[in-house]
């Protein structure tokens, strides 16, 4: 995916992890070769999404320090923010007791993660409660 030609390249500093090939070899993912990946805002603590990515796509993350998702309705690899803007730098980077679901803390650019204009994508309540904050 290209990006587009109106949105400002960041100066913002990338942050590659380096990850060995045994904790990239013990990532669980499911039938479909994804694994779930929560998404934390740097300093508030504030999950901004949740995405699936399946094996290049998390090599692509950690090598790149951007943050690398696989789409399952497009079948096709998507970098936060090529074309919105709105791009998220990795800064941290875990997985669980079960090396099922990855954790990724990131420094969020832009307007937020939610492709809606949400700072997060997790802006509902259910039964109408107060928009959750940082956990």
């Amino acid at each position: 995916m290209e990006p587009a030609t109106d949105v400002p390249v960041s100066s913002r500093p990338v942050t590659p992890v380096a990850a060995t090939e045994a904790e990239l070899a013990g990532v669980r993912y499911n039938a479909d070769g994804l694994v779930g990946a929560i998404v934390q805002e740097q300093g508030t603590g504030e999950v901004l999404m949740f995405a699936w990515m399946n094996e290049q796509a998390l090599r692509r993350t950690l090598e790149t320090g951007r943050m690398w998702y696989w789409s399952r309705s497009r079948q096709e690899y998507w970098c936060k923010g090529e074309t919105s803007g709105d791009r998220q730098f990795l800064r941290e980077a875990y997985y669980d007791c079960d090396v099922d679901a990855l954790l990724f803390v990131v420094e969020q650019e832009g307007r937020g993660a939610c492709h809606t204009g949400e700072h997060s994508c997790f802006f509902r309540a259910f039964g109408g409660g107060a928009t959750p904050g940082p956990v």
